[in-house]
């Protein structure tokens, strides 16, 4: 019985927690919690929330955020669309951009992205290297050739060349950031833990979903 009334209890003060921390970003702070970009972007779909996740694949943080995304992603709200964009703040960031679009022009996204991520934060594997990364992408069952003319073909490197333009629009001074609806950003940073940064994203949404509302 006293088992039962110590586990009680020790379930009692986690829900307490959770719900205090959900309550403490409940009034998210602006310059806080999060910024408001100076010349807001247009967002692909009016009809829903667009949340766009900027990130690189040798960034630490964005390694440990990408956990958290990917779990929220999986609850998120109907009327919510997210995307990935690679962010470019230098030439030698195109490698991983240039990795991200020709997995999604091959449909593979799905398979590499988290394995991507493990290689090199985990497994201390260098797929900047481009030869490192052909390599690697063909030990995954994935055709060499097939990457390789992905990789390199026109309609990958104009993604590329957007990627590097909106880094700059949005205005961008590091990663992970998270924009919401083209308008408010957070980021991992900003935020404290993972976890505090989902809480924010989660705000930042409903904050965007009540003015499209009250339009």
């Amino acid at each position: 019985m006293k088992k039962l009334t110590k586990l009680f209890i020790l379930l009692l003060i986690g829900c307490v927690s959770s719900v205090g921390a959900s309550v403490a970003f409940a009034d998210i702070v602006e310059g806080k919690d999060y910024t408001v970009l100076s010349t807001p972007q247009p967002t692909d779909d009016a009809r829903s929330i667009e949340v766009i996740e900027f990130f690189w694949y040798g960034c630490p943080h964005c390694y440990d955020l990408h956990p958290h995304i990917d779990q929220w992603r999986k609850n998120a709200p109907k009327d919510v669309k997210f995307r990935y964009v690679p962010a470019i703040f230098r030439a030698n960031w195109s490698v991983a951009a240039k990795t991200f679009y020709a997995m999604e022009a091959l449909g593979i996204s799905k398979d590499l992205h988290d394995k991507i991520y493990d290689a090199i934060h985990a497994k201390k594997i260098d797929l900047a290297k481009e030869s490192t990364l052909f390599e690697w992408i063909e030990k995954q069952g994935v055709d060499r050739k097939e990457f390789v003319n992905a990789y390199n073909s026109f309609s990958v490197q104009n993604m590329v060349n957007r990627a590097s333009q909106m880094t700059k629009q949005y205005k961008l001074t590091g990663v992970p950031a998270l924009v919401v609806e083209g308008k408010y950003l957070t980021s991992g940073k900003m935020s404290g833990l993972p976890r505090d940064t989902i809480l924010v994203l989660d705000a930042l949404i409903e904050k965007a979903r009540k003015e499209k509302s009250s339009k």
